[in-house]
């Protein structure tokens, strides 16, 4: 039998308000794992995890809980000190995230790290000082989805946030009907996606999840780097998304160019969720299937 396309990404997109949910069960357990207050960490991982580090160090760090930078894994200053590594990997076998845990074991003064993974037996798991599974996420889909906003719904839970109104949102998002969720963007020639604090982050992955699933134009800024130049490309046909705290007249702005300004007043990680009902319907538009992206593998291994 063969999968119809974007069977996998479109059953992985549904679970996720019931798996922020689950996972609250496991704060205690990631707790004991994370690093402690006060410790100054790094976070990091490669593509989406990336993004999902950098949402956590952001949080982290105005949380008052410690200072916190994200990295790419390849990008990491072996220079620089940490008390604490966290590397989030779905698949646990992501090269460059091995070689940095590696280099990092290999310091008689190295970082106690932490491993967030879906997939266990693998090496990423066996190399950290501590890790943490959370196969109940895994996904078929090379586009990833449920295992990245169940580690950072976990990760905000671990900094004492309150998730409630995040998957009530995220319910109402995935209920709602296609004409009005996706409304002023589905037709959009090209959309670019900002965000301000935590959610710089959640815009790169915006971003990305279009440009994997569906081949689509995609940018993304911090909002308030969005006017020293990004702007030059709005005009009518196109939008721009702003996730969260929208500065004072970027709306404006943006609507003065003729392009569509895309925001909602809901936690941006349930928003997220309409993005990725988005690339379900700009892989339909384009006749590709997002659960098989060209170009790319569930994990990134070079050799």
């Amino acid at each position: 039998m063969v999968d119809r396309p974007a069977a996998h990404l479109a059953a992985e997109i549904a679970t996720q308000p019931g798996d922020w949910r689950a996972v609250l069960a496991r704060v205690d357990e990631a707790l004991a794992v994370l690093p402690p207050r006060g410790a100054r960490v790094a976070v990091t991982g490669c593509g989406t995890s990336f993004y999902m580090a950098q949402a956590y160090a952001t949080l982290r760090e105005t949380s008052g809980t410690g200072p916190t930078d994200a990295f790419a894994a390849s990008e990491y200053p072996l220079g620089r000190d940490y008390d604490h590594v966290v590397a989030i990997s779905r698949s646990g076998t992501t090269t460059e995230v091995i070689d940095l845990l590696e280099r990092l074991r290999e310091r008689s003064d190295g970082p106690t790290t932490t491993a967030l993974v879906a997939t266990a037996g693998t090496a990423i798991p066996d190399l950290a000082t501590h890790a943490l599974l959370l196969p109940e996420v895994d996904e078929h889909s090379v586009v990833q989805t449920r295992f990245a906003t169940t580690t950072l719904a976990l990760l905000r839970a671990t900094l004492g946030e309150d998730l409630s109104a995040a998957i009530a949102d995220a319910e109402a998002v995935l209920a709602e009907d296609g004409s009005t969720a996706l409304e002023g963007v589905r037709e959009a020639e090209q959309v670019t996606f900002v965000g301000r604090g935590w959610t710089v982050g959640l815009a790169h992955e915006a971003a990305l999840k279009l440009r994997e699933s569906a081949q689509f134009w995609t940018e993304s800024y911090p909002a308030m780097e969005y006017r020293h130049g990004p702007i030059s490309i709005a005009t009518t046909g196109r939008a721009t998304w702003a996730f969260g705290e929208v500065p004072a007249g970027l709306d404006e702005d943006v609507r003065a160019t003729g392009a569509h300004f895309e925001h909602r007043a809901i936690d941006p990680l349930a928003d997220l969720l309409r993005v990725h009902r988005l690339c379900l319907a700009k892989a339909e538009q384009a006749g590709v299937d997002p659960d098989r992206p060209r170009h790319l593998s569930r994990s990134i291994i070079l050799t």
